[in-house]
């Protein structure tokens, strides 16, 4: 029986983790990666099929070769500020090539699609619980992107029959726990990846942007979830299609978050070393507090977030730091 899932961005950070997700609970995950921002020693569960998602007759040959039977799409850009600097950019890579991959999955017959969206479709709003029904209000083009994929995969669900499970989540922290995959960006820009830099003497020191916000400790807080919690969802949200439930949106976060200094303070106590740190000025359009509910993703999904809490995360990517160097070979 044919148990190959398309994943596109296997080769990324959180790709490559579902991706072992996926071997575990018996699929094949092919991995469709052009390697710009990922990393081809990362796709280790299953084949990798070279392309780019505005390469059409590319995604044609491949789902004509392999067949899946659902596609994960985790693969996009993402970066906020050059979102905002290369609007154009966003919305090229992120839109047309989700487009793409949704007419080549209806085209192909593969009518379940797993969605990697993001909670930046809110936009700025500051200090609430954020659930599914709040209103989406990015305020940048990364989070505008993802917004409109959400928009197609509901006109291609009407039209179509493409069925589709659409998650959006926060700050995505931690690695896999046996170390085969983990976190590396070029250039870095998450903070748990950044204080093991500085910790471990790859960079001068960890920067805190803004020490001034209306928090018990100045600096700004965060929901973070355990990236292995997160890709057990997106396997959830797999099955759920394949159970014949119908299309739906689930917030991943833990309801909780984490200050700055107290991600800093968890780190000393795992790591049994300080963080250097500089204080800066704050980024424009960082908010004082988000947090995402997940009420949703626990009740109908039977989502249970085991790893996702502040020293689970920071061991599990500091074992992946400290067994690679933190990085894959170049």
């Amino acid at each position: 029986m044919n148990k190959n899932v398309l994943v596109t961005g296997g080769a990324g950070y959180i790709g490559s983790h579902a991706c072992k997700a996926l071997k575990a609970a018996g699929y094949v995950p092919v991995t469709f990666d052009n390697c710009s921002t990922g990393w081809a020693d990362a796709v280790k569960f299953g084949p990798l099929a070279r392309g780019d998602l505005l390469d059409r007759a590319r995604l044609d040959e491949v789902f004509a070769e392999y067949q899946p039977i659902a596609a994960m799409h985790f693969a996009a850009l993402s970066q906020v500020g050059e979102s905002m600097q290369e609007p154009g950019r966003y919305w090229r890579e992120n839109v047309t090539g989700a487009l793409n991959l949704a007419e080549a999955a209806v085209a192909a017959g593969c009518l379940d699609f797993v969605f990697s969206s993001t909670c930046a479709t809110y936009g700025d709003q500051d200090n609430v619980v954020l659930d599914e029904n709040s209103a989406q209000l990015p305020i940048n083009a990364y989070g505008a992107s993802k917004r409109a994929i959400e928009d197609i995969l509901k006109d291609f669900g009407a039209a179509y029959g493409l069925r589709h499970v659409i998650f959006r989540y926060f700050n995505v922290a931690g690695a896999d726990p046996e170390a085969e995959v983990g976190e590396f960006h070029q250039p870095e820009t998450h903070l748990i990846p950044l204080m093991l830099d500085a910790i471990d003497g790859k960079r001068d020191a960890l920067t805190i942007f803004g020490t001034d916000y209306e928090t018990p400790d100045g600096t700004c807080i965060r929901d973070y979830v355990h990236v292995c919690d997160l890709v057990d969802a997106h396997v959830l949200g797999l099955e759920w299609l394949k159970s014949g439930k119908g299309n739906r949106v689930f917030n991943l976060g833990t309801g909780d978050g984490f200050s700055v200094r107290e991600v800093i303070q968890h780190s000393h106590s795992v790591t049994n070393r300080d963080v250097p740190f500089v204080e800066g000025d704050r980024r424009p359009g960082d908010c004082t507090k988000l947090v995402s509910g997940s009420s949703r993703a626990v009740n109908e999904l039977g989502w249970n977030p085991k790893r996702s809490n502040l020293e689970a995360m920071i061991r599990d990517a500091w074992r992946w730091h400290q067994n690679t160097d933190g990085h894959y070979a170049k």
